[in-house]
């Protein structure tokens, strides 16, 4: 792996958006190994804490621990994804129980080193004894209409970095990703199109969104994957950490 130039751009602009040849090169990742896996996106479950009233939100969720020393990643007991109210106004304060992603997904080869090279990586920023992994396989569709990928709108996610891959883009106008300075004006605006496209972000130091999703044609929806690294411990509510 050559994580050093990803860690040397996070550290310069809080970002770095990396395309599948790039991430193949520099994470020893290969996007179509990783793309393999689109098919599990067909079986996620509805969001049923969307507080917009909307059903354009399927996921599953799972939990890993990274052990920077022994570069091991071992699967962490089921838990709720639970959010403070300070980074996440709609859905914080609450504890959301999602399927679990599923062993077939968690086991392959290029799941495992996907989630070790970004933890490698992230070490090389800010050395921990541990990072804690949450991880979110998304689809927002454009069956009723508009889908948001990011209901609570431009935010933090209360964690030390952010791993957003695209994984399929398909028959949709929109969704716009937008990365700005969490302290300045500064900030720039893209649309991640191919699929294998990574975006890493240092939760700390930008904000981020992706604007709502419109059908260009039927079945028009929007996969991602989405990991979250954390150096102390999962986030819980208050006394359950």
């Amino acid at each position: 792996m050559m994580t050093a130039p990803i860690a040397k751009a996070i550290l310069d602009c809080g970002y770095v958006l990396l395309e599948p040849a790039q991430v193949q090169a520099q994470l020893d990742v290969h996007s179509a190994d990783l793309l393999e896996l689109r098919g599990s996106w067909e079986d996620l479950c509805k969001d049923t804490y969307l507080r917009d009233g909307g059903s354009y939100r399927s996921r599953r969720h799972s939990c890993f621990v990274y052990t920077s020393a022994t570069q091991m990643l071992e699967l962490a007991a089921h838990r709720a994804h639970w959010q403070p109210l300070d980074y996440n106004a709609l859905h914080g304060g609450m504890e959301r129980w999602f399927e679990p992603i599923t062993q077939s997904v968690q086991q392959t080869a290029a799941w495992q080193q996907l989630l070790k090279a970004l933890g490698a990586t992230f070490d090389a920023i800010c050395p921990v004894e541990r990072w804690y992994i949450e991880a979110h396989q998304f689809r927002i569709d454009t069956a009723s209409g508009i889908g948001r990928p990011t209901p609570e709108g431009a935010h933090r996610d209360g964690v030390d970095y952010v791993a957003i891959l695209l994984v399929e883009r398909r028959h949709i106008r929109g969704g716009e990703t937008r990365v700005f300075q969490a302290e300045g004006p500064q900030g720039v605006r893209f649309t991640m199109v191919q699929p294998g496209t990574l975006l890493l972000l240092d939760d700390a130091r930008v904000i981020h969104e992706t604007t709502p999703i419109q059908p260009a044609a039927q079945h028009g929806l929007r996969d991602t994957l989405v990991l979250t690294y954390r150096q102390h411990g999962f986030q819980a509510p208050p006394g359950l950490g």
